[in-house]
């Protein structure tokens, strides 16, 4: 029985859901923002994603809808349940990747562990909270952020003045989110996927580096985390997943602190950076288990196939030209990496493919993947 999935957004999320999708013989149809995104080639259609009519027409057309992106506004979403269409994840859920306020009150609600936090509607609360953790905090706004956008580490309370401008120019008010500013030794990422009928599945804790906000390299499984950690980590993301009602991909970004704690930093319902390396790593890819789940098939393996993977983001790309440009060198001098273009023009900070490469040993492993990606990095 085919089906056929509609993915809103896009970008390369969408674009690598593709060959998962013709490998298990799914249709898929993506409403693209623009003729030019990553996932053109299975655009069936051009359009706003924020404009009900246009995203009611599209639904309209497919078997289930899901996302590229979290940013779909909420009566959008509501107006395609109320039309029917299965919706992975759904609104009830999406609103928590949607509002990081939201997000933060929900996950302390259901116990689970979250920096110390606060909303704030004014620069005299911000004071209050930075006095209260030692003159230093992380501001967020509470919508849109994403790659380090949105994000402010302070010391002061006139630190975030535009911030709360902003808010009162746009006449609804609201309160920015600050937290205290974590002493973490390094930063892990916990996926799982659960399906609307229950079933979850977690992969390995992998750890993950950023650079300037954006992930820049992904460890698989995350080195030393066997045992407490990666236990603490999959417990983290099941209640996550079953407490606020996931249906499809999950990633949990956590925090791994110096004196022992994993707390949860962001949320993103869908496949995710920290997940690239499964493609090439896992025996199920994140993007052929978000099919899986959003249609509610049976879930895949999430073992290894190898001991050790490593995923490096291509950022900016190189200069002038595009990754496949410089295939013949980079896979000449690495041939166990994998390459990954979104083919996307080069630009500063842009996310245009990756490389993983899985082995037996991670120093080798690393090398070889650094090396390769260094071949589209002028």
């Amino acid at each position: 029985m085919v089906k056929t999935v509609g993915v809103i957004g896009g970008g390369q999320l969408a674009r690598m859901m593709i060959p998962a999708a013709l490998e298990l013989g799914v249709s898929i149809r993506v409403l693209a923002e623009a003729e030019s995104m990553s996932a053109s080639m299975a655009a069936s259609a051009v359009g706003d994603y924020r404009d009900l009519d246009t995203v009611l027409d599209f639904a309209r057309t497919v078997d289930v809808v899901t996302f590229d992106h979290e940013h779909v506004p909420q009566p959008v979403l509501r107006a395609l349940v109320e039309e029917g269409i299965p919706v992975h994840p759904g609104p009830d859920a999406l609103q928590y990747a949607q509002d990081k306020l939201l997000m933060r009150q929900k996950l302390s609600e259901l116990g689970v562990p979250v920096p110390d936090w606060a909303a704030v509607e004014n620069p005299e609360q911000l004071d209050a909270f930075l006095m209260d953790h030692g003159g230093r905090a992380v501001v967020k706004t509470a919508r849109g952020g994403y790659d380090g956008k949105g994000v402010r580490v302070i010391g002061g309370p006139t630190e975030a003045d535009d911030w709360f401008a902003a808010l009162a120019e746009d006449g609804n008010g609201g309160s920015l989110l600050v937290e205290e500013l974590v002493d973490f030794r390094r930063e892990l990422a916990q996926q799982v996927a659960r399906r609307p009928s229950g079933d979850i599945v977690p992969w390995p804790v992998v750890e993950t580096v950023q650079r300037d906000g954006i992930c820049s390299e992904v460890v698989a499984p995350a080195p030393g985390a066997a045992g407490r950690v990666a236990e603490l980590s999959e417990d983290v993301a099941f209640r996550i997943a079953e407490g606020l009602g996931v249906t499809g991909a999950l990633a949990v970004e956590l925090f791994e602190t110096r004196d022992g704690r994993v707390l949860v930093n962001e949320l993103a319902m869908r496949p995710h950076n920290s997940g690239h390396w499964t493609i090439d790593g896992s025996t199920t890819s994140q993007f052929e288990q978000h099919l899986r789940a959003v249609l509610d098939l049976p879930l895949g393996a999430t073992g290894t196939l190898r001991p050790w993977s490593m995923m490096i983001n291509v950022l900016g790309g190189p200069d002038g030209a595009t990754m496949p440009d410089r295939y013949a060198e980079a896979m000449h001098e690495h041939p166990t990496a994998k390459f990954h273009s979104y083919q996307k023009e080069s630009r500063p900070g842009r996310k245009v493919g990756h490389v993983t490469v899985c082995g037996d040993d991670l120093d080798e492993v690393a090398y070889q993947a650094r090396g390769a990606a260094a071949f589209f990095d002028d």
